[in-house]
């Protein structure tokens, strides 16, 4: 296409200064966007005032009216009309003040791009004056005196006024007064030492007190947050991490419950949007998304956030550490479960208190003191058998899938695992796909090809039902919090008691979360202090790069080596992929060295590993976890109940399902009209 012609009638206009209210309406384009974006810009001078008390009063959605009262420290009135001139400010004075910004703002402009688009009046009163002053329009205006109480109201009337174009792009109201009212959302969360209040068209729609963030944030994200989340506190260096993420269970469709804050400041990082993504990525289906509320505290002068006219991005100096301290800290959150959140989780049982005895033959087995002397262990068939089977038969046959020792493998309730399940797992990473002790323990049909993993006709003989009881001593101990074993419904779910009522476990689900973790530290364990196994290519893969991809590969050459990644660059557009991990080596050569240059550069390693790793390791271990059907004696379940409390993110399975839930006493009597 070509450039547009000027009119012939038109001529070269001279290069001059543009008038400071054309100046003011340019800067307004970009802080004023919206209402929301005066509430926010007023509310955060106010918290920099030090107000410990706020009042937002709007109407018609912000278009007519934006009045925000504080009761901080307040202006002089000979510097009032500075207060709306552009580029004047107390937050900032040097170069050194702007590198090591400690306010919400400090620009200077907010006031003045707004009072160049609507129609602005300023009142405040310090401690040590004798009534309020007031200034309205522009710097030029006069300071004349005025009533009011200690602190500053800015009353903000007919935004756009005198920039009809720009009004034409608003909303309605209620869309404008929902976006005002999530800015007053967002920083009353960070802020539960200061009350607020926010009212429309003379209307209370909310009002905070001063309180503690876990009321505040209850408050605000509903009873639902408050009763799914972990706390969050941890220090490392000049970073601090503390607030509210919330559990997996708890996760939601849209990404509508993520708040996070840098220094007090809400923020839109991909840096840490990315590290808590992954720390969720083991608990967590792929298309929800987790709620938080979380405040990263570091020195200022280690984050930019004089990024953008809005202030809701910014830089970290070294996002690699910043990445990897959030995503941990996250992480050892979720690690914890619900059982076991108020305290460290339990550790396995010890050797004499273990079940020793293979469960198929009902052996007698030892709880210790935990269980009464007469306690022998016992099956709980689903009644739901086919006709004309015999007992044994009937109790596999539940729900028409039979059990036999080639389709299911051998739970072993010494250690809540699969027999075999956690032979050498360095296959995965060598590559040695017929290594003959990962082919014994397990096969892609779930087969289990060595003697000892299989089962005489008598062994699978069920022995008759009796009674299951444990001592009132034992059911108080909050050492076993998800209680103790009572029977199995449907072949699916294990029926637990515990000291606040019953306890309700999907056995697969559960059996899948504690393999996965086990397999997870079995490889962890194989390639602790070893270099990545790497897969060199005969032919390297070539192809066009740009700049930044090209001095990436330069940069970051060790990191690419230690990540199993061997790319050079061949011209200062061309890389060569040499070599890739051993478990990427079927993957697309080229799509994945930009991936995992993209990783490098923006988070200083790359998750492309880690993922796969999980993938690979999640399939295997909802392959080889009990399955549906599958008939558990009362001593397998409790081994499982116990190994599930000394798990790790024991509360869902990998894909995100919840593997047990609580159901108290109180609601059982509820159902049942006891006590009405």
């Amino acid at each position: 296409m070509n450039a547009p012609e000027l009119s012939p009638s038109s001529s070269p206009r001279p290069i001059r200064a543009l008038p400071d209210q054309l100046i003011s309406q340019i800067a307004a384009g970009e802080v004023v966007e919206r209402p929301s974006a005066v509430v926010k810009e007023l509310l955060e001078n106010a918290l920099d005032a030090g107000a410990t008390q706020i009042n937002v009063r709007l109407e018609e959605g912000g278009v007519k009216r934006i009045a925000i009262t504080d009761n901080g420290r307040g202006i002089p009135p000979e510097q009032m009309p500075l207060a709306l001139a552009r580029h004047a400010t107390s937050k900032i004075a040097s170069l050194d003040d702007l590198e090591n910004v400690g306010t919400l703002g400090f620009r200077g402009e907010a006031l003045a791009s707004i009072a160049s688009v609507a129609s602005v009046t300023l009142t405040s009163r310090t401690a040590d004056a004798a009534h309020a002053w007031e200034i309205v329009g522009s710097h030029q205006g006069t300071v004349a005196p005025s009533s009011g109480a200690y602190g500053t109201t800015v009353d903000v009337q007919d935004l756009y006024f005198n920039t009809p174009a720009r009004r034409k792009f608003l909303k309605s109201e209620q869309t404008e007064f929902g976006h005002c009212a999530e800015v007053v959302r967002r920083i009353a969360l960070a802020r539960p030492d200061v009350a607020f209040t926010l009212s429309h068209n003379g209307r209370t729609i909310d009002h905070w007190n001063v309180t503690e963030m876990a009321k505040r944030s209850a408050h605000i994200l509903g009873d639902s947050f408050a009763e799914a989340r972990l706390p969050i506190d941890e220090s490392a260096g000049p970073l601090r991490l503390h607030g509210y993420t919330g559990l997996p269970t708890a996760s939601k469709a849209r990404a509508d419950g993520q708040f996070f804050y840098v220094n007090g400041r809400f923020v839109r990082d991909k840096v840490l949007v990315h590290a808590v993504k992954a720390a969720y990525q083991d608990v967590l289906h792929g298309d929800r998304f987790p709620s938080y509320v979380l405040s990263l505290d570091l020195d200022p002068a280690l984050v930019d956030v004089n990024v953008h006219p809005s202030k809701i991005e910014v830089r970290f100096r070294d996002s690699r550490a910043v990445h990897q301290f959030v995503f941990h800290a996250v992480q050892r959150a979720l690690a914890q479960t619900s059982a076991t959140a108020h305290g460290s989780a339990p550790s396995p049982l010890p050797a004499a208190d273990s079940l020793e005895t293979t469960p198929w033959r009902g052996e007698q087995t030892s709880f210790g003191a935990l269980l009464k002397p007469d306690y022998t262990p016992t099956f709980s068939p689903s009644p739901f058998a086919k006709p004309g089977d015999g007992n044994g038969a009937a109790a596999n046959n539940a729900g028409g899938a039979a059990y036999s020792p080639h389709s299911a493998p051998r739970f072993d309730a010494r250690t809540g695992g699969v027999a075999q399940s956690t032979a050498r797992y360095g296959a995965l990473f060598s590559g040695g796909s017929d290594s003959s002790d990962a082919t014994r323990s397990y096969s892609p049909a779930g087969d289990y090809s060595r003697s000892d993993n299989l089962s005489s006709d008598s062994d699978r003989a069920l022995p008759q039902a009796s009674p299951f009881t444990v001592s009132p001593a034992a059911m108080a101990q909050e050492e076993f919090p998800l209680g103790f074993a009572l029977a199995q419904l449907h072949g699916i779910y294990i029926l637990a008691q515990n000291a606040k009522g019953l306890v309700l476990v999907d056995m697969h689900a559960a059996h899948e979360r504690i393999l996965y973790e086990q397999l997870k530290q079995a490889l962890q364990s194989h390639v602790a202090g070893e270099a990545m196994q790497v897969q060199p290519l005969l032919i390297p893969v070539t192809f066009y790069a740009d700049a930044i991809e090209v001095a990436t590969v330069h940069e970051q050459q060790e990191t690419l080596q230690a990540l199993g990644f061997d790319i050079a660059a061949l011209s200062p557009t061309t890389l060569a992929v040499r070599s890739v991990p051993v478990l990427l080596k079927n993957a697309d050569a080229q799509t994945l060295a930009r991936d995992v240059l993209r990783d490098v550069r923006e988070f200083g390693g790359s998750r492309l590993l880690i993922e796969r790793q999980n993938e690979l390791l999640g399939t295997l271990a909802c392959h080889t976890a009990v399955r549906a059907n599958r008939i558990l004696s009362v001593q397998e379940m409790n081994a499982l109940l116990r190994q599930m409390e000394s798990t790790e993110r024991a509360d869902q399975c990998n894909h995100g399902r919840p593997t047990w839930v609580q159901v108290e006493i109180g609601a059982l009597d509820k159902l049942f009209l006891r006590g009405q």
